[in-house]
Parts: structure tokens; sequence; C-alpha cells
């Protein structure tokens, strides 16, 4: 009778597991240049970012966010930091930096803080990987490339989707639809960087849909606000603010099954 009774919770529980795929919806935000408008040196994080605080509180599924890059102004010092968690911390969830070129105008006292610059992790059975570009000069390559190559290989079979997140929007290049693109700044950028030629086939050639997230744009009126592009099992997005007229941050929404949805939400 007991042996009966074991057996039909067990398959009950295999059946609720394998209905819903073992995979719970969650959301992500992303936010790019959020030291804010060019050259300021705000209290931590643009304030009108920070006014949207409670609006990311009140969405229960948003699990974590990913600042993409330029998070303190330039030549930052140890009290930018310090005010930049004070900022991460009001938020109550996981907030993950992907370094921009003025975080890295310091570099010892953010690794001394925080640690290596690229990382990844997953989550709900997704992989995120965090990129630093301005280890040379917009280029992944040396130990950072191996390390890419090593995460991908583990993990591809493992998880569906893949984020990866950077700062500057390596996919802008001459003589092809993405020269057109304003970003806040192309500095420290080589003549010639290795994206379309290691990286992206790194990505294109898996089965996985990936998502790469850059954040440089919306600092200035010169800057373009917003950037979205689709191909294969390829999206680009980039987002950014700081000059008051289109700032936004994008808040992304995973299903049971895996598909995404995003909200760009324009804070003027």
């Amino acid at each position: 009778m007991h042996y009966c009774i074991l057996l039909c919770l067990l398959f009950a529980l295999c059946f609720s597991s394998c209905k819903k795929g073992g995979h719970e919806p969650y959301s992500f935000f992303i936010a790019g240049h959020t030291y804010g408008n060019a050259g300021v040196n705000n209290v931590g994080l643009h304030p009108p970012f920070k006014a949207q605080f409670d609006s990311i509180h009140k969405q229960k599924n948003i699990a974590l966010g990913v600042l993409t890059g330029d998070i303190v102004s330039p030549h930052p010092t140890l009290q930018d930091w310090v005010e930049v968690d004070a900022d991460v911390a009001d938020l109550g969830i996981p907030v993950y930096f992907s370094v921009g070129n003025h975080d890295m105008e310091n570099r010892p006292v953010y690794e001394e803080r925080y640690g290596k610059t690229y990382s990844s992790f997953v989550h709900q059975s997704d992989l995120f990987i965090v990129l630093d570009p301005n280890l040379d000069a917009w280029n992944i390559t040396g130990d950072q490339l191996t390390f890419l190559k090593n995460t991908l290989e583990e993990h591809k079979e493992k998880v569906h989707n893949i984020y990866v997140f950077f700062h500057q929007l390596l996919w802008i290049q001459q003589g092809t639809k993405y020269e057109s693109i304003r970003p806040n700044s192309l500095a420290g950028r080589a003549t010639e960087i290795n994206f379309w030629t290691e990286i992206e086939p790194l990505f294109h050639q898996l089965s996985n849909p990936v998502f790469m997230f850059a954040g440089d744009l919306g600092g200035g009126t010169w800057a373009d606000n917003f950037y979205y592009d689709q191909y294969d099992n390829m999206t680009f997005m980039a987002s950014g603010m700081g000059d008051g007229e289109g700032d936004n941050y994008v808040i992304l929404h995973v299903a049971e099954d895996k598909t995404l949805t995003y909200d760009k939400v324009v804070m003027d």
C-alpha cells in the first residue's frame, strides 16, 4: 500500500515537472551608460534611472539585471563604486556589471573590488556571458577568448538561450548595414577587430538562440538611443541613457517555452 502511494506521488511529481519543462518564466533588465549625461559625475547612477527602481520592484518576475558599461563617470574613484553599490543594493536583486571604457580608466580599483571583468553563469537553464572588450582594443583575445570557447563548449548542449553582454557595440563595421549606428564613442577601438572574424562565428554556428547586448548609446545628442537587429539565431540589442531625450533601459521576459519578448522603457 505504502509502495503504491509512493509510486503515485513520484509519477505526479514527474508529470508536473515534465509538463512545465522544468523552466519557470523570469525577466531581467539591461541598462547602458548608467552614469548618465556624458561628463557628469552624479552621486551613483543616473537619477532618472534610479527613479525607475520602484517600477522595477513592482515587477516580481525580474530576477536580475545587467549594467552594460560606463556605470561610473570618467576617471572613477573608489567612492564612485561605493555610491553605485549603494544604489544597486536598493534594487534588492542580483545586478551584474559589464564594464565600459570609463569604468576601466581605473582598472585596479575595479578589479580589487569586484574581481575579473569577464565571467559566466547559468540561470533557469539559460547561459549568461559577460565579456570585457576593453582588455584588447575591442577584441576578445588571449585568456578571455579561451574562456569564451571553453564556456560555450561546456554549456551549449545543456542550455537554451545564450545571452552575451559587453559595453561597446562590437558589431559596428564599415561596409555593412551596421556602419551607420552612432554610438557614444569609438574610444580605444583598434583599426581592425575580431568580432566578425572570430567571435560572431562561434555563436552563429550554434543551434541556441543567441542575444548580444551592448550599452554605449544615449550619452549625448550625437548618439543613437536604441538599436535592435535579428538574423538567423542572432539578435543584437543596445540601449543607453544620459542626454535626457529617449533615455531607456530594457526589460526582457523569458517565457516558460524560452521565447523572449522585451519592453523598452523610455524614461522621459
